[in-house]
C-alpha cells in the first residue's frame, strides 16, 4: 500500500496542496472544543475522560486528513472514530443495558460483524452509499433507544436525539459532491460541526446516567 498517495474526496478540494480545504480543515476545531468541554465535565470519571480524549483525537485526525489528503492521513482520521464507537458501545452495554463487563465487551465487538453485514446493504442504495460506512452507527442509536424506551426513557430519548443529529450530519456529508456544481464550498464542513455536537452529547448522556446511578 502506498501510504503517501494523495487523493481528492471532497467538493472544497480543488488540488492536492495543503490548504486546499481550509473550511473543512478549520471546522475540526469543533471536535477540539467539544473534547475540552467534555474533559472538564467528566472530571472523576475515567471512562468519560477517555471518550473526551478520543474525541480530541478525532479532531486531530480529521484535520490531518483534510490538509494532507493521503492514505496515512485517512487512516488516522478513521481509527479514532472506530475506537470511539466501540468504547461507547461497551459503556452503553454495561451501563444502559446492564451487561457484565465481559458481555459488554463482546457486545461492542459484535459491531465489527454487524458493520460488515450492514455496510454492503447501505452501499446498494444510491444516496446512502456515499456514507455507507456510517449509516449503521446511526441505526444503532435508534435500535438502542427502542430497546431502552421502557426501562430508561430519558436515555432512550437522548439516544434518539443523538441518532437524529447523526442522520442530519450524514445527509450533509452525502450532499457534499452532489451540490458541488452549484455550491463549490460543499457541505462536508457541516458534518464536522454536527458530529462534534453529537459526540459531545453522547458523552454527556452517559455522564448524566453514570452520576445519577
Amino acid at each position: 500500500m502506498d501510504w503517501t498517495r494523495a487523493f481528492d474526496n471532497y467538493c472544497e478540494r480543488t488540488d492536492l496542496t495543503y490548504w486546499s480545504e481550509p473550511v473543512n480543515a478549520i471546522t475540526n476545531l469543533a471536535f477540539i472544543i467539544a473534547a475540552l468541554i467534555m474533559w472538564r465535565r467528566t472530571d472523576g470519571l475515567w471512562e468519560g475522560r477517555f471518550l473526551a480524549a478520543i474525541l480530541f483525537a478525532i479532531g486531530v485526525g480529521s484535520y490531518l486528513f483534510h490538509t494532507h489528503a493521503t492514505v496515512w492521513a485517512v487512516t488516522i482520521d478513521v481509527l479514532p472514530i472506530l475506537l470511539f464507537t466501540l468504547f461507547f458501545l461497551y459503556l452503553a452495554n454495561r451501563d444502559f443495558v446492564g451487561m457484565p463487563w465481559w458481555g459488554a465487551a463482546l457486545g461492542a465487538g459484535a459491531f465489527i460483524p454487524y458493520a460488515a453485514a450492514s455496510v454492503p446493504l447501505f452501499n446498494m442504495l444510491p444516496f446512502f452509499a456515499i456514507s455507507g460506512g456510517y449509516w449503521p452507527i446511526a441505526a444503532l442509536f435508534f435500535l438502542y433507544a427502542l430497546y431502552l424506551r421502557g426501562r430508561l426513557p430519558t436515555i432512550a430519548r437522548n439516544l434518539v436525539i443523538t441518532g437524529g443529529i447523526l442522520t442530519v450530519s450524514l445527509t450533509f456529508r452525502s450532499f457534499d459532491e452532489i451540490v458541488c456544481p452549484t455550491f463549490p464550498l460543499g457541505t462536508h464542513f457541516a458534518w464536522h460541526i454536527l458530529n462534534a455536537i453529537l459526540l459531545g452529547w453522547a458523552i454527556e448522556t452517559w455522564r448524566r446516567h453514570k452520576l445519577a446511578a
